[in-house]
């Protein structure tokens, strides 16, 4: 911040100059009903010369007390006078937020004070000074400031300050702020997070400081990246995973991949790709209840949840004979069942009607007869990445559901920390009972060192059910890249400032910046980062990954703020 000088020199309408510099004063006369903490790091870039002046003066008590009460007497009088529309509702928010800030005053958990805020554009040039004030006054526009360009007042808005608050200011210059609306004003740069033994995850856009978090030191270890295409997801989860592994070489990496972008990327892990529809792979026995280290009861449930997935017009009573087929299956059968199994088992005396039978002949003559068999797949140590491509899109929700009860399987019987990847993961919310199981995986596998990486292209494919909601609570970060709108169940949901949920859409995208631009959600802070790979890390993965995911640029200086 320049120290602010006694003015001297030419004088303007709405300019100064002093010495070689010209300075262009600014007036914030109304502040947003919502004022995001940090604020001022999103107004002021690094690469702009500007002055920034905050003056605070506590109110006694006494006179808080006085200002609150006129100002509800106000507004109830014009409530009797009958306000409608819009103007009863702000009247009404204005009386009960006098009322609420009056009992705060009186418990001396709040204050009150009188607070001027002005930016002053400073540079060589009238028209430079005047172009970055008119940016300043876009950047606080959307995020909910009124702004005055003060006029034959110059001298008076660029004052240095005093002690005392009754010192010349231009008229609207002071505004009546509580102390939670004074802290918002502190400090001036954006929240910035250094967690020990972190992965670095991106750099703070208002000054280009790093964000480090570490999963494995908080109570879930799973995180969700949601964005549009093209905005950058795939290539950021794979930056996260890359630089996981490098920080703990010894991290056991899974990855479920719908779309087929990260074979290349895990076999230059020195892993290994499994194609599930190469039947010479081998095979997965989705009914094999090793994944679930042999509780057979907890198997029965995950199968009714695949099947579910697989067979979506099961009526109630055909889900209830399927249910009880599963359960004697479980308790009675082979140690080892299959898909004929199944099948002897439905045929009992509870069987309700034939169209379960009709159902399950996909398996043994139809697309899914290869799964009919015992497990043959056995990946080796080390990562490994499971490519869904060819699965017909009615059949891949089944799929990921049993690959997934698969993995879980995988990651708790390892040793150390594990990361599953999981891509298009709003495929497991299309049915309850997917939902559920996958709402499960994420709860449960911090208990043995494990944690998911969920990707996604809109969070409100979560929002619609009990257990996407439930999920999302469970996560310790989220990432949102470029979406194409955000809903009000979005913006609800996650705390979304109006000015966040109005940026999110004009984020800006790798192939137009060179980065992905991000907003993280990480507990109770929300971190606007770059996402930007190192060169070595952006050859690595433009060159390992898919082309459907989006490259990121290795030069962070073509961002305008410095990165």
């Amino acid at each position: 911040m320049i120290r602010p000088e006694p003015a001297r020199g030419a004088e303007g309408t709405t300019w100064i100059r002093t010495g070689r510099l010209y300075r262009a004063p600014l007036l914030v006369h109304q502040f947003p009903t919502e004022v995001p903490f940090g604020f001022l790091g999103r107004v002021l870039p690094t690469t702009e010369s500007h002055e920034l002046l905050v003056e605070a003066h506590r109110l006694p008590a006494e006179r808080a007390l006085e200002i609150l009460h006129g100002a509800r007497s106000v507004a109830e009088a014009e409530l009797r006078a009958g306000a409608t529309g819009g103007n009863l509702a702000e009247l009404e928010s204005e009386r009960d937020s006098a009322e609420e800030f009056g009992r705060a005053v009186a418990r001396r958990t709040q204050e009150l004070w009188r607070v001027g805020l002005r930016f002053v554009a400073v540079g060589s040039s009238r028209p430079r000074v005047e172009s970055g004030r008119a940016r300043l006054v876009e950047r606080l526009a959307t995020l909910g400031f009124r702004t005055r360009t003060p006029r034959y007042e110059v001298r008076e808005a660029v004052a240095p300050p005093t002690l005392d608050p009754s010192s010349p200011r231009p008229s609207g210059y002071w505004q009546t702020l509580p102390t939670d609306g004074v802290a918002a004003l502190y400090p001036f740069a954006d929240e910035s997070v250094l967690e020990a033994r972190g992965t670095l995850v991106g750099l703070a856009l208002a000054d280009a400081s790093p964000v480090f978090l570490d999963r494995w030191s908080h109570p879930s270890h799973s995180w969700a990246v949601f964005g549009t295409t093209g905005s950058g997801k795939s290539f950021s989860a794979a930056l996260i995973a890359l630089r996981t592994r490098w920080l703990r070489p010894e991290t056991e990496l899974v990855v479920l991949d719908p779309l087929g972008e990260y074979g290349a990327f895990v076999r230059a892990l020195g892993g290994s790709v499994v194609r599930l529809t190469d039947s010479a792979a081998g095979r997965l026995n989705p009914l094999d209840p090793a994944t679930t280290g042999g509780d057979r009861r907890e198997k029965a449930a995950r199968v009714g949840a695949m099947l579910r997935a697989l067979f979506p017009s099961l009526r109630d009573e055909e889900g209830a004979a399927l249910d009880a087929a599963l359960y004697r299956l479980y308790r009675s059968g082979p140690e080892v069942p299959t898909f004929q199994d199944l099948e002897r088992a439905l045929a009992g005396p509870e069987r309700s009607t034939d169209r379960l039978a009709t159902f399950l002949e996909v398996f043994r003559s139809g697309s899914l007869r290869d799964l009919s068999g015992p497990t043959t797949l056995a990946p080796g140590p080390g990562p490994v990445s499971v490519d869904f491509r060819g699965v017909t899109d009615e059949q891949l929700p089944f799929h990921l559901t049993y690959v997934l009860d698969w993995a879980y399987g995988r990651l708790k019987q390892a040793a150390g920390p594990k990361l599953l990847l999981l891509d298009e993961a709003h495929l497991l919310t299309r049915h309850p009972a997917t939902a559920d199981f996958l709402d499960r995986v994420v709860r449960h596998v911090r208990h043995f060192s494990a944690g998911i990486l969920l990707l996604s292209q809109n969070p409100d494919d979560f929002l619609g059910t009990p257990s996407g909601r439930s999920l999302l609570r469970n996560l310790y970060a989220t990432a949102f890249l470029r979406l194409p709108e955000v809903s009000a169940p979005t913006r609800e949901f996650f705390g979304l400032t109006p000015a966040e949920a109005e940026w999110l859409p004009k984020a800006r995208q790798p192939r137009d910046a060179g980065y992905a631009e991000s907003l993280w959600r990480v507990g109770a802070l929300h971190l606007p980062l770059a996402i930007v790979a190192s060169t070595p890390e952006y050859e690595f993965l433009t060159g390992t990954l898919g082309h459907e995911a989006a490259p990121l640029d290795s030069a962070p200086a073509r961002r305008e703020g410095g990165l």
